[in-house]
């Protein structure tokens, strides 16, 4: 009885081990968002945190790339070193700095929120480019299109109209200290900051698909693309912050946050959703997007005490049902792929029958 029992959780929790793996991805997001916000409000800069974050991560990336993947890994040419300086620069040097840079001017609640639109941009991106099939006539291509145009204007929700704010129900549990008091004055620099960052990251993740193909060892790319980004970041950093006291780091909230981003966002939980679109495709992974939204929303509000806007809960509603609607679309895709190979496979298993069935006749 007890052996069944155990291992009928065994058997459950393999069967579920995708889902529980990118819900801790989620939360791990989730705290990504607080500990880098109590960073910014301590008076690190942005590009700073963005610059070091990734020198971790390069550091921690580098020595399981060279080992993990030495048998895989295509001889590194000039013109692959290029295309990978512009990937790193469009996904790292420019669009996280952007990201974190309007963190500081707005709220990890519209942040994460605005996130969830990268899905239904690359999707507009890949249409246009012929990179993404598009079927009007059928339901599920309507879908796409329908979920893309309803996220975009939960965007623009949230973009322009804040709304009455919600009121508290009782003082935070939690008090992230700063010495900037004006953080979320800058809304619409934020918002513009935050959008111009999502269109960026939906065209890095098309630029990262086609790199693949020619750089099929997704470690070193990782490893590659955080040494790049690092240096590109620096660079920046250093023409636009001329204050040398802004690259020192104490042993306070700035290094845990450094930390925590290169280690567990852009180590671990990089590797969990590699494995986990290998096992599932990356439909999968991005249907769990929305839920760093919510629980973000849920702490912001109910443990930090942070003001929560009408308009943000109305445009984070409306964001995560276009999604689900594009991800409905695209679960289409998944399934005539799935057909496809399975007619494909049968055809493959009659045409070497037919061959052994003459063999034999000739025989």
């Amino acid at each position: 009885m007890k052996a069944g029992s155990g291992g009928g959780f065994g058997e459950v929790c393999r069967k579920f081990k995708p889902h529980l793996l990118m819900i801790l991805t989620q939360i791990l997001y989730t705290f990504l968002y607080f500990i880098t916000e109590a960073s910014f409000n301590h008076g690190m800069n942005p590009n700073v945190y963005v610059t070091y974050r990734h020198v971790v991560a390069a550091v921690v990336m580098f020595p399981f790339a060279y080992f993990l993947e030495r048998k895989q890994r295509p001889k590194l040419t000039l013109a692959l070193f290029l295309e990978i300086f512009l990937l790193s620069l469009v996904g790292v040097g420019f669009a996280l700095n952007m990201y974190f840079l309007s963190l500081k001017y707005t709220s990890p609640t519209f942040v994460a929120s605005m996130v969830n639109t990268v899905a239904s941009i690359t999707f507009v991106a890949a249409v246009v480019l012929r990179l993404e099939a598009l079927d009007i006539r059928n339901p599920r291509g309507i879908a796409k299109v329908a979920g893309t145009l309803v996220s975009l204007s939960g965007v623009m929700t949230m973009t322009l109209y804040r709304g009455p704010i919600i009121e508290q129900l009782w003082n935070p549990l939690v008090q992230i200290q700063g010495k900037a008091s004006n953080n979320h004055e800058s809304w619409v620099k934020g918002s513009v900051l935050t959008v111009a960052s999502c269109i960026l990251w939906s065209f890095w993740y098309i630029m990262q698909a086609l790199t693949l193909k020619r750089y099929p060892a997704q470690l070193s790319l990782t490893a590659w693309m955080s040494a790049l980004g690092a240096a590109q970041s620096a660079v920046f950093t250093a023409i636009i912050e001329h204050n040398k006291s802004a690259w020192a780091i104490g042993f306070n909230v700035d290094l845990w946050s450094t930390i925590y981003g290169g280690v567990v966002v852009s180590g671990l939980v990089v590797f969990i959703q590699l494995w986990c679109t290998e096992e599932k495709g990356p439909v999968f992974v991005t249907t769990f997007n929305p839920l760093s939204a919510i629980l973000v929303a849920i702490l912001a509000y109910f443990i930090m005490g942070e003001e929560l806007h009408l308009g943000s809960i109305i445009g984070a509603v409306v964001v995560i049902v276009g999604l689900y609607l594009l991800l409905w679309g695209k679960e289409g895709d998944q399934e005539a792929r799935t057909k496809a190979q399975s007619v494909s496979g049968n055809g493959e298993q009659h045409k070497e029958a037919s061959i052994q069935i003459i063999t034999s006749g000739e025989s």
